[in-house]
């Protein structure tokens, strides 16, 4: 796995073997964000579900200002914590070891609001409308802000978000929502 572009591109990451998860292909992510390039300047960013980091660490080398990684699984925040180590990121980021919920309910508390919220889920939990809902009740997303959801199989609707870009790469969905 790599970074496919940006001031880190090239760079090897380090990837994660745990059940249920999987890195997004390199194609879906350089459509990813060449799809979002615009928004990323000076933007705050949350990977949510983590893994490797791989999208937040792919933001931070694109012009986020600052990225919020979350995963529970203690192997996840171990290969995020290496792989910013081994890139020598100088950008603001945090890593939060906490369930996604947990977590959106944090940033609500503490009044921290996100330019771009990476959802990139264990496809087989469809979790998407869900966090989708917690987003909206929080407030997270700042004005003009972005959700990137990656997804397979689930059916991504939620009538507080219009869907500004979709892409599908064989099995995989991305959809680029904005709140309405």
């Amino acid at each position: 796995m790599r970074v496919i572009s940006g001031k880190y591109k090239r760079r090897n990451l380090k990837g994660i073997n745990i059940k249920g998860t999987r890195p997004t292909m390199d194609r879906v992510k350089e459509s990813m964000f060449a799809l979002i390039q615009s928004k990323l300047k000076d933007s705050v960013c949350l990977d949510l579900f983590a893994g490797s980091g791989s999208l937040g660490i792919e933001a931070l080398g694109n012009g986020a200002d600052a990225c919020y990684f979350v995963d529970i699984k203690e192997q996840a925040i171990k290969t995020i914590k290496e792989n910013i180590d081994n890139l020598k990121i100088e950008e603001k980021y945090y890593i939060l070891k906490k369930d996604y919920q947990d977590a959106l309910k944090y940033f609500y508390q503490n009044k921290i609001k996100f330019d771009l919220i990476f959802l990139d889920p264990p496809y087989h939990l469809n979790l998407i409308n869900h966090v989708l809902e917690l987003i909206i009740k929080y407030d997270l997303l700042k004005e003009n802000g972005l959700v990137i959801c990656e997804f397979e199989n689930e059916i991504v609707n939620n009538e507080n978000f219009i869907c500004e870009k979709e892409r599908k790469y064989s099995s995989k969905h991305l959809k680029i929502l904005k709140r309405k």
